[in-house]
């Protein structure tokens, strides 16, 4: 007679980490202060926090 062993279960892991997290809400941020500033009127200011949030930020969380 054969004994079962039950599965070890592990704890579930996240796919991103905390600091992926951080810099994705910031990444967020940026975006979202970029259209509030373009709806204001300040073109040039909306166009470094968009690019900043698009470009450097956003893509920074996905990678580390």
């Amino acid at each position: 007679m054969s004994q079962r062993s039950e599965p070890v279960q592990s704890q579930p892991t996240t796919l991103f980490t905390r600091r992926n997290l951080v810099l994705l809400l910031a990444g967020l941020v940026a975006i979202g202060a970029g259209y509030g500033v373009l709806a204001g009127g300040s073109a040039s200011l909306a166009a470094v926090l968009l690019v900043l949030g698009y470009v450097v930020i956003f893509p920074l969380a996905l990678l580390l």
